[in-house]
């Protein structure tokens, strides 16, 4: 499966016999190149007794800079592991057919995105569309006879009649002007987006004509649950006038299959969403978050009676985000939510009794240690999790009963023979409050705690998202070049509860939350092997508008290298796409309102402070902190004599790090730019 690259040192002097067999014995850090030749387990899926599992096996592919997905299958007790789908194209989002027999899956087979069924006794494939755009969230019918699926329906919708002059004939003319007219009208990845609306299709399973259920300029998104009777698909939607500016709102509506006619079966403040109808038809599952205009607000699993009628909150008492529900039964619901920066699937009766069913999921997240995880569960309660760690990508484990089954090892044979960097967990007082904050630092290959390493502090993004001790790329990277890294779950992290996430509410960016970064740095320092002379800061998007804030608040750091971030929130929000969910929810109003405020949370309002030479690096299509932010920082820092370099990253959006040789160059010009800085570098 992997591509073996051998790099020949020609030297110019012979090696000592001891100087041979050291270099034979001592194992290899982990490099550049090696992020290449990571894989790691996606979307497992069970078959509907439990007894089969197949998952998207993703990887990169060194000649394309991309990513490979295939689907791959075994038994549950990890026996018959063999791949169903390996070839050149991409494959994923397996999904069984009620009776076990067929699977439908997602794949560029044909030259684009299409829906497929494939038979899985005899191995024959059918493609069964034929769409100009890219299906998703697809969904089996109860009788098999029908798949569901959404679609991105482009709108018909002019907003002038111009009358142009026919163009003579050979002429070559300027391409034609672009319309905007939604308040929705770019996203980061894609750029300007075509007025387009996400509605609901079915198709036969068979294969046939695809029909539009759905209408009207609403988005019908995330997943679709069939009725019992296979004559009503529900589906969450926004369908409110002003749907382009209430982002937090959403109800759940039945789609009948005869004529796309819609029922309102929910109508409460706020936002229902991922609608699960029980096997028996009698229940519909659904997550529920209140309308409150904050940064964060916690998703709640809520039962009720298929007519809407008798609802329950199951998870009140849990103070956790919870995620992709799932029934196990008519019984018990389970869901994964993360606690303390491990990602866990729990599980809930009717009766609201929690049980936690497994625990260490995650490590999909290559670049940073984001908590992450996938889970799957069938009706006889077996459990599909995707299991990291901080020395392993995510792979497959089963759990049937009380036996774990190991389906997958993906990277010991890159990882095993390699030294890598070991996480260690510390809990600390934050100077601020007394606030306790939880981090983790990395130490590097071969680490002698008698010794004095440099540090580097790295600040996770969102700001209301966590980090956990999972495998990542970028910090085993750092470690390899000898330096500890720290990162930590500031205030304003997620998988702490409410109140802890809504510390940050109006002051992101703050002395708070850099208090508790410093202190984490701090903590580390009295343990006695950091040089306190060789401290460096990074972090990627709000952890670049951390790191930026914090270099016009100290000067500890001998260089800074800040990721992607936002500088001025008056611009910020008024060029980004995130504007319409982060304004009425992350500030107290409009931003000519309240211009102090936007000000005051804005690392260029520091930047006459700023002493730290500071590597900035965006990339140039960024639509969430757009590269103008990058640009007014990098001018400001020039204006005010600091040394600082702008590292642009062509065709890249937010997600620098997206493709493998862009990983690759964020962290390898940190860490040159670090190196620059460091005490006593050597010349180039």
């Amino acid at each position: 499966m992997r591509r073996l690259l051998f790099v020949a040192l020609l030297l110019s002097v012979t090696l000592c016999p001891a100087m041979a067999q050291s270099q034979e014995t001592v194992a290899s850090t982990f490099s550049a190149m090696d992020i290449f030749e990571l894989e790691y387990v996606d979307d497992p899926r069970l078959s509907p007794n439990g007894d089969q599992v197949v998952y998207v096996r993703r990887s990169f592919d060194v000649m394309t800079d991309g990513n490979r997905q295939q689907l791959w299958i075994a038994n549950s007790d990890g026996r018959d592991h063999r791949p169903l789908l390996a070839d050149s194209h991409s494959h994923s989002s397996p999904r069984w057919s009620p009776d076990g027999k067929r699977l439908a899956y997602l794949s560029n087979a044909s030259g684009s995105q299409q829906l497929y069924v494939r038979w899985l006794d005899s191995g024959d494939t059918a493609v069964l569309t034929n769409l100009a755009m890219a299906p998703r969230n697809i969904s089996w019918s109860p009788s098999g006879e029908q798949i569901a699926f959404v679609m991105s329906v482009p709108s018909t919708d002019k907003p002038l009649s111009v009358n142009m002059p026919a163009k003579p004939e050979g002429a070559k003319w300027s391409d034609d002007v672009i319309y905007v007219s939604k308040a929705k009208y770019q996203t980061d990845g894609e750029g300007i987006i075509d007025t387009a609306f996400d509605q609901v299709f079915v198709v036969p399973a068979l294969g046939g004509t695809s029909r539009q259920l759905t209408s009207g300029a609403f988005n019908h998104q995330g997943n679709l649950s069939w009725a019992a009777d296979g004559q009503h698909i529900f589906v969450s939607a926004n369908r409110r006038d002003d749907w382009e500016f209430k982002t937090r709102e959403a109800d759940l509506f039945a789609v009948a299959l005869a004529d796309g006619s819609l029922r309102q079966v929910t109508n409460a403040p706020g936002a229902e969403t991922h609608p699960l109808v029980s096997p028996d038809g009698k229940r519909i599952a659904y997550l529920k978050a209140d309308d409150k205009a904050l940064a964060y607000r916690p998703l709640e699993l809520v039962v009720m009676n298929i007519d809407g009628s008798d609802s329950l909150t199951l998870t009140t008492g849990l103070d956790r985000r919870i995620e992709a529900p799932l029934w196990s039964g008519n019984k018990a619901l389970y869901f994964a939510y993360t606690d303390r920066g491990l990602t866990n699937v729990g599980r809930v009766s009717l009766n609201g009794t929690l049980t936690v069913r497994a625990t260490g999921l995650g490590s999909q997240t290559l670049g940073r240690p984001y908590t992450s995880g996938d889970y799957h569960v069938a009706a006889n309660g077996t459990l599909a999790i995707t299991r990291g760690s901080a020395q392993r990508p995510a792979d497959l484990s089963v759990l049937v009963g009380k036996k774990t089954y190991a389906i997958t090892d993906l990277n010991s044979d890159l990882l095993a023979h390699k030294t890598l960097g070991e996480v260690n967990e510390i809990n600390y007082a934050s100077s601020f409050d007394g606030e306790m904050i939880q981090g983790w630092y990395l130490t590097p290959p071969n680490f002698d705690p008698t010794k004095k390493y440099p540090l580097i502090l790295e600040i996770h993004g969102g700001p209301h998202l966590s980090y956990g001790p999972n495998f990542s790329a970028e910090m085993q990277r750092y470690a390899a070049e000898g330096y500890v890294v720290v990162y930590d779950n500031h205030r304003g992290s997620t998988s702490y509860g409410e109140r802890f996430a809504l510390l940050l509410q109006y002051k992101y960016a703050s002395k708070e939350d850099y208090a508790d970064h410093d202190s984490a740095v701090d903590h580390v320092i009295e343990m006695g092997f950091i040089d306190p002379q060789q401290v460096y800061i990074t972090g990627g998007s709000a952890g670049g508008i951390a790191s930026a804030y914090a270099i016009g608040l100290t000067d500890r750091y001998r260089a800074a290298a800040v990721a992607k971030p936002g500088i001025n929130w008056l611009s910020k929000v008024l060029t980004a796409d995130s504007y319409l969910g982060q304004i009425p929810n992350q500030f107290p109003g409009l931003p000519w309102d309240h211009m102090e405020h936007y000000w005051q949370r804005s690392p260029l309002s520091l930047v006459g402070n700023v002493k730290t030479p500071t590597l900035l690096i965006t990339g140039e299509e960024d639509l969430r902190t757009p590269i103008s932010e990058t640009q007014q920082f990098y001018q400001a820092l020039k204006l005010v004599g600091v040394d600082t370099l702008m590292v642009r990253v062509p065709g890249s959006p937010h997600g620098i790090a997206g493709r493998p040789s862009r990983m690759i160059a964020k962290v390898e010009n940190i860490l040159a730019w670090f190196r620059k800085y460091a005490p006593e570098a050597p010349e180039s």
